[in-house]
C-alpha cells in the first residue's frame, strides 16, 4: 500500500483487513491475561485487612503492599512500551506473564510482610508488561475507528474480572481449609492458560532494528519516583511533615527527577521520549490520567478496609458491596466504546466521564459509619461510570493523534504515568489515611500503645471500643475521598482542552507503512 501524507486514508480491502473473528481469536489469550492481572490485584483487595492481621503488619505495610506493586508497574512500563516497538511483543508479554507466575507463588507461600511486598514487586513487574503491551498489541492489529468496539470488549473482560475478583477472594479469606493466601495461588492456572493461548493464537509481524536502551534513564526515573514514594508513605508516621528527613527526600527526589529529564532529551533511545509532549493530545491526556490514577487508586483501593473495618462487613460481603461500582464501569465502558465506533466522535464522552467521576467523589466524600448500603451503591456506580468513560478514551485520544511510529512509547507513557499517579496516591492518602486514624483514635481513646498502629481486628475488641474503630476509620476514608475531588476537578478541566480530532481508519501497522512510504524509507 503506497500513499502519500497529503492523500485520505484508504480503506484497507476486505482480503487485507484482518476479519473480526479472526481479531477476536488473537486477542483471547491477551483477554485471558488481562483478567489474570485484573483478578490478582480484585482478588487481594478484600483479603488485605485479614492478610494485614495474620502477619502483624501496620497501616503502612497495608500501603505497600498496594504500593509495591504499582511502583513495579509504573517502574517497567515505559521498559515493555519500548521494547515492544524493537522485539516479538507476543514473547513480550509471554514473559511478563510468566514473571507474573512467580510473584503470585512466591506471594502465596510468604512468611511474612516482608517477602510479601517482594512479591509483589515481581507481580507487579508482570502486571507492567500486560499493562503496556494489551493496548499496544491492539492498535498494532486494529485501526482506531474500529477500536472502540474491541476496547468496550475488554471493558466487559476488566468488568468480569473485577466481579469475580473480590467475590472469589473473599469466598478464599472465608472458608477456614482455603485462605488468603489462595487469592495469589489462583490466578497461576489461568495464566499458564494465557500463555498458551497466545502462543497458538496471536501472530504479529517482528520488526527489528539497532537500538540502545535507556537503561540510565529508566534508572534515575525509578529511583526518582521511589524517593517521593517513600518520603510520603513514611512522613507523619516516622517523621514530621515538616523536617529534615520530609527536606532531604523531597530534594533528592526532584533533583533525580531532574536529572532523568537530562539524560533523557540527549538519549539516543529515550525511555520517555520528550519529543511526544509537543503534542497537545498526549500532554493533556497525560495530565488527566496521572490525576485520575491519584484520585481512583488513591480513594478506592481504602474501601474494602472500610467496608470491613468501618461497616464491619465480613470479606464476603464487602466483595459484593464493590458490585455496583463495577457494574457501572462495565456498562459505560462498553456502551461508550460501541458509541463512539459507530459514531466516529469521543470527546463528549471524556467530558461527560469527567463531569460524572467528579460526582461520585463528592458524593463517596460524605460517607460515614452510617452511611446505607443502598446509598453507598449508588455513590459507588455513578464513579464507576465516570471512570468507564473517561480512562480508556484517553489512551484512544492519544494514539489517534501520535505518529505510528510512536505509537508503542507513547502508549506505554500514558500507563506509565497513570500508574505512577495511582502510586503516588495510594503511598500518599495512604499516609494521610494512617496519620488520620492515629490522630482521631488519640483523641477518642488517648494516648495509643507500642504498636497501637495496626490495623485493629474488630472481632476481639469490646463493643464500645469497636464502634469508636468504625468512626475513625470512616471519618478517615471520607477524606480521602474530599481530597480526590480537586484532583478530579482537574482531570476535567485537561480534558476540556483535548481538541477532537477524526479517528484513523487504519490500523498502527498500516499507518507505519503509509508513513514510511510518504518519507521515502
Amino acid at each position: 500500500m503506497t500513499t502519500t501524507s497529503a492523500q485520505p486514508e484508504p480503506e484497507a480491502a476486505p482480503a487485507e483487513r484482518t476479519s473480526r473473528r479472526k481479531v477476536l481469536q488473537a486477542l483471547s489469550g491477551l483477554m485471558v491475561g488481562m483478567f489474570v492481572s485484573i483478578l490478582a490485584s480484585t482478588v487481594v483487595a478484600n483479603a488485605l485487612p485479614r492478610i494485614i492481621t495474620d502477619l502483624q503488619g501496620s497501616q503502612t505495610v497495608y500501603t505497600w503492599i498496594v504500593t509495591s506493586e504499582l511502583l513495579a508497574m509504573t517502574a517497567t512500563v515505559p521498559l515493555w512500551g519500548k521494547m515492544a516497538d524493537l522485539y516479538n511483543k507476543k514473547l513480550l508479554i509471554q514473559l511478563s506473564l510468566g514473571l507474573f507466575v512467580v510473584g503470585s507463588l512466591i506471594a502465596g507461600l510468604t512468611p511474612n510482610v516482608e517477602i510479601l511486598i517482594v512479591s509483589r514487586v515481581v507481580q507487579g513487574v508482570g502486571a507492567g508488561g500486560m499493562t503496556a503491551l494489551a493496548m499496544i498489541v491492539m492498535a498494532a492489529m486494529i485501526p482506531p475507528r474500529e477500536l472502540g468496539r474491541y476496547a468496550g470488549i475488554f471493558g466487559a473482560v476488566f468488568g468480569v474480572g473485577t466481579v469475580a475478583g473480590p467475590l472469589i477472594g473473599g469466598l478464599l479469606v472465608d472458608t477456614s481449609w482455603l485462605g488468603w493466601r489462595w487469592c495469589f495461588l489462583i490466578g497461576v492456572p489461568f495464566t499458564i492458560v494465557a500463555i498458551i493461548l497466545l502462543q497458538r493464537t496471536l501472530d504479529l509481524p517482528v520488526v527489528r532494528r539497532q537500538v540502545k536502551v535507556d537503561y540510565l534513564g529508566a534508572l534515575l526515573i525509578t529511583v526518582g519516583v521511589s524517593t517521593l514514594l517513600i518520603w510520603s508513605s513514611l512522613a507523619g508516621q516516622q517523621f514530621e511533615w515538616g523536617s529534615w528527613w520530609t527536606a532531604g527526600l523531597v530534594s533528592g527526589g526532584v533533583l533525580v527527577l531532574a536529572l532523568a529529564v537530562w539524560v533523557e532529551s540527549r538519549a539516543a533511545e529515550p525511555i520517555i521520549p520528550l519529543h511526544i509532549f509537543k503534542n497537545r493530545t498526549v500532554t493533556l491526556a497525560t495530565v488527566a490520567s496521572v490525576l485520575v490514577g491519584v484520585a481512583m487508586f488513591g480513594g478506592t483501593v481504602f474501601l474494602s478496609q472500610y467496608f470491613q473495618v468501618a461497616l464491619g462487613k465480613s470479606p464476603t460481603v464487602a466483595g459484593l458491596m464493590s458490585l455496583p461500582m463495577v457494574f457501572g464501569l462495565l456498562i459505560s465502558s462498553t456502551v461508550a466504546g460501541q458509541l463512539i465506533t459507530r459514531w466516529g466522535r469521543w470527546k463528549g464522552f471524556l467530558v461527560a466521564g469527567g463531569v460524572v467521576m467528579l460526582a461520585g467523589m463528592g458524593l463517596l466524600s460524605t460517607i460515614d459509619g452510617r452511611t446505607s448500603t443502598l446509598v453507598l451503591g449508588v455513590y459507588m456506580a455513578v464513579l464507576g461510570i465516570g471512570v468507564g468513560m473517561l480512562m480508556q478514551n484517553l489512551v484512544l485520544a492519544a494514539q489517534n493523534d501520535i505518529d505510528a511510529q510512536d505509537l508503542g512509547v507513547t502508549t506505554s507513557v500514558l500507563s506509565f504515568f497513570r500508574s505512577m499517579g495511582g502510586a503516588v496516591g495510594v503511598s500518599a492518602l495512604g499516609a494521610v489515611l494512617a496519620n488520620r486514624i492515629t490522630t482521631l483514635m488519640t483523641e477518642k481513646l488517648g494516648p495509643l500503645p507500642a504498636g497501637g498502629d495496626a490495623v485493629p481486628d474488630i472481632s476481639k475488641l469490646p463493643a464500645p471500643v469497636v464502634r469508636v474503630i468504625q468512626d475513625v476509620y470512616a471519618t478517615a476514608t471520607a477524606d480521602l475521598f474530599l481530597i480526590g475531588v480537586p484532583l478530579t476537578a482537574l482531570a476535567l478541566v485537561a480534558v476540556l482542552f483535548i481538541k477532537e480530532k477524526p479517528l484513523h481508519t487504519l490500523t498502527g501497522e498500516e499507518r507505519l507503512v503509509q508513513e514510511r512510504a510518504a518519507s521515502g524509507h
